[in-house]
């Protein structure tokens, strides 16, 4: 099963949630409403979106409170976006200019608080007390995880385990919320809610791992961005972290002077450690070991196309090129 078979499956609902994001955008003021109008509409793949409307499919219903949860996932996750590119001094994402790189840093922290604010007057509509408790919970984990990311750039001390709790709280929250979310929106019984969450997270988990992998054997056209930004900000990624380990004193030296300085004059010899330590097939096992996890907790559910799509979209998540 590809992507756009999955979409096919829910095609009306994506529908709906487009629209409701449109109409969730509109502002008294224009450039508040440009900003978000481009970050949101500048081709991003949605995959938060899609995993409220197949969890809720998977769980016998998708109304408009699920429709509702999608776009206030897509706010929540387009403001981290906005936050991020002024963090990192990003110049291009999805192939296009970021936000920051056309309207400066201001103007895009300020959205990105815009939406964020609507995300939550819209959570208020859903009037679920659980679903408000466990986004509130991830808006502050997701912080947390990029403030933890901050303190380990151009850290070459930074330890899996580090790396792994940044990526836990910086990507793999949102995913757990949009699944999690749905399950509780329906009301689904206890340990369907958990296996959801555990579903969200280990899908997370394995995405950002295969984009760090990408950071470095990706093409700048078909990613959408630059390749190689992670060493360039100092960023101690899993295959930086997995060689430095693995690397004989010299190579091991080579990356740590690499992730202290950053940049990308030093790109192809790190490349060649990496390449030496099996660094990148080491990472793309973890997150074939996450997808593995996650196909494990959908089994409580009973087999339906949403549950053989959310199945599918574990594999892709771990498979993709970009």
């Amino acid at each position: 099963m590809q992507l756009a078979d999955i979409l096919a499956l829910v095609g009306d609902d994506f529908h709906a949630v487009d629209q409701l994001i449109n109409e969730q955008l509109a502002s008294r003021v224009p450039l508040v409403e440009k900003i978000a109008e481009y970050i949101v509409n500048s081709g991003g793949k949605r995959i938060r979106p899609l995993l409220v409307l197949l969890t809720s499919h998977a769980l016998g219903h998708c109304g408009d409170g699920a429709v509702k949860l999608a776009a206030i996932i897509e706010f929540l996750h387009t403001a981290t976006l906005l936050h991020d590119d002024v963090v990192d001094t990003s110049d291009m994402r999805r192939g296009n200019p970021t936000a920051n790189a056309k309207w400066g840093n201001a103007p895009s922290v300020l959205v990105g608080d815009f939406l964020y604010s609507r995300s939550f007057m819209m959570l208020v509509e859903l009037a679920n007390l659980k679903v408000m408790d466990i986004l509130s919970t991830t808006t502050c984990v997701i912080a947390e995880g990029e403030v933890l990311q901050l303190t380990n750039v151009r850290n070459p001390n930074t330890t899996e385990e580090q790396y792994m709790m940044v990526i836990q709280g910086k990507t793999a929250q949102l995913f757990e919320a949009s699944t999690h979310g749905a399950a509780a929106l329906l009301n689904a019984p206890a340990e369907v809610q958990e296996a959801m969450r555990q579903y969200g997270k280990e899908l997370g988990l394995a995405f950002q791992l295969i984009d760090d992998v990408l950071d470095y054997e990706g093409n700048s056209e078909e990613l959408g961005k630059n390749v190689g930004d992670d060493l360039a900000e100092g960023k101690p990624t899993l295959p930086l972290i997995h060689a430095m380990a693995n690397a004989d004193e010299e190579g091991r030296k080579l990356v740590r002077q690499a992730i202290r300085k950053g940049g990308l004059e030093d790109m192809s010899a790190v490349m060649e450690v990496v390449k030496r330590c099996g660094s990148m097939e080491y990472t793309r096992q973890k997150a074939n070991d996450s997808v593995a996890r996650a196909q494990q907790a959908l089994q409580l559910l009973p087999d339906s196309a949403a549950k053989t799509a959310l199945m599918a979209l574990a594999v892709i998540a771990a498979q993709r090129t970009r």
